[in-house]
């Protein structure tokens, strides 16, 4: 009875650490979006449809399997109106060993005529990748904030990521 109750808590064991999971989190540059597209809707005043694509480097990576990021590109679009807008978009992260990770991401930026632009409710998640990120799973937030007058953004983003089962 001794040994049953072991190797059931062995296994138990087992399954618990292959399901953990890891927290990260890591700091990006953003630069402002190059190339960057608006097109007014005409259904009401400051409505209009945006695209956007714009580079990123992690200046404090994080890391996933032992593997650190190193730069992304975003590519968005955006409903905009007025003072607000609705982001989603696909963030396509590079690894330091080549490998790909493709993040699905969505926010809110508010815009003020007196002060930097507020990004809020900003989370992401992996939706798949290449080489050591194939199969893992992870997801998160960022908080991102103006990092000068050329329209560029520090974000801090943090999260949890689940290697695949082996």
């Amino acid at each position: 009875m001794r040994q049953i109750c072991v190797v059931v808590g062995l296994a138990l064991l087992v399954v618990s650490m292959a399901t953990a999971q890891t927290q990260m989190s890591g700091t990006a540059l953003c630069a402002p979006a190059n190339p960057s597209y608006r097109v007014d809707v005409g259904d009401r005043p400051g409505h209009a449809f945006g695209l956007a694509q714009g580079k990123c480097t992690w200046t404090t990576p994080w890391e996933i399997g032992g593997v650190k990021n190193t730069e992304g590109v975003g590519t968005q679009y955006q409903d905009i109106m007025g003072d607000s807008a609705k982001i989603h978009g696909t963030f396509v992260d590079t690894m330091a060993n080549g490998d790909k990770g493709f993040y699905s991401f969505s926010l809110t930026l508010v815009t003020k005529k007196d002060g930097p632009p507020q990004i809020m409710n900003h989370k992401w998640q992996l939706m798949g990748g290449t080489g050591k990120l194939k199969g893992v799973k992870a997801q998160g937030t960022c908080t991102g904030t103006p990092a000068g007058s050329d329209g560029s953004i520090n974000y801090e983003c943090k999260g949890e990521y689940t290697a695949p089962k082996s």
